[in-house]
């Protein structure tokens, strides 16, 4: 596993200090609505697929059917010094988080609890996504992408809750992430 160089931000990782992380959103975090009005602002084109809701990897395998392009799944981290990751994958991949720290330079991660989560990015678990990186105004959140991931036709994530799936190009994705304030590290989790 590797940083792709001159990819994404991870030559200037900016790491907000632990005492930024526990605050409480200054808004209410958007809707699914408001999400695609802002996607449709951005001219970015999208679909969503309505379903019941998901929690897990094996959930979503088993309702959504088959679905065009790559099905992907967002990891929500702490570090050892309280710094928050989102780690977005395709759903297969497994993720050594141990490999991952060292290969991004950071202390060792764990998962963030669900109020991290809500008072970063303002989704509850199941509904981890990129997409949620529209709530994270203070950019607290340091973004990591599956350098793989990027190579399908369309990427699949929730929009904001699970109960839908929302389909965007890879290109879109990278445009959406930069408006939200975001530069993206790009992790090669296929180099050895």
């Amino acid at each position: 596993m590797h940083i792709i160089p001159g990819e994404g931000g991870c030559k200037r990782l900016r790491l907000p200090s632990a005492a930024n992380i526990l605050r409480t959103m200054p808004f209410p975090p958007l809707t699914p609505d408001q999400l695609f009005a802002r996607l449709d602002a951005l001219g970015i084109a999208h679909r969503t697929y309505a379903h019941a809701p998901v929690f897990t990897v094996a959930e979503a395998v088993a309702l959504r059917g088959a679905l065009p392009g790559g099905n992907c799944k967002s990891l929500f981290l702490k570090d050892k010094k309280g710094r928050l990751w989102l780690a977005v994958v395709l759903e297969q991949r497994r993720v050594d988080l141990k490999r991952l720290a060292d290969a991004l330079g950071a202390p060792r991660f764990s998962f963030g609890s669900p109020e991290q989560l809500y008072a970063a990015l303002g989704v509850r678990p199941g509904s981890v996504t990129p997409f949620a990186l529209v709530n994270d105004a203070d950019r607290r959140v340091t973004v990591v992408l599956d350098k793989a991931m990027l190579g399908h036709d369309l990427l699949n994530y929730h929009p904001l809750e699970n109960e839908r799936t929302t389909a965007i190009s890879p290109s879109d994705l990278l445009r959406f992430i930069g408006a939200c304030g975001h530069e993206p590290c790009i992790v090669d989790f296929d180099a050895a």
